[in-house]
């Protein structure tokens, strides 16, 4: 049995989990814009959220897609970052 770990960005990731890093990037607001669902839209919360979710495989779908969206988002800042930094190519130096 092979026991290395999984390549999918979701492996692991609750559905909660998810939905909390979501709605931490983005707002409920944007969330709302981005996939047009009224449990975004109308008192949202993540309670709310999930029973809905977790009963509508297709808004899942979309929401989950988001998530794997704003990782490459995440990484693509994160490289853009490091490139402008001037500590890019810095390389730490024992001193005597």
């Amino acid at each position: 049995m092979n026991t290395h770990s999984s390549k999918d960005p979701l492996h692991g990731v609750t559905l909660e989990a998810l939905l909390n890093a979501l709605v931490a990037q983005y707002g409920w607001e944007e969330l709302a814009k981005r996939i047009n669902i009224n449990c975004f839209k109308s008192d949202p919360s993540v309670k709310s959220s999930l029973k809905f979710l977790r009963r509508t495989p297709w808004a899942r779908k979309e929401v989950e897609e988001l998530y794997l969206d704003s990782l490459e988002e995440q990484a693509a800042k994160q490289q853009e970052a490091s490139a402008d930094s001037p500590w890019a190519n810095w390389r730490s130096k024992k001193t005597d």
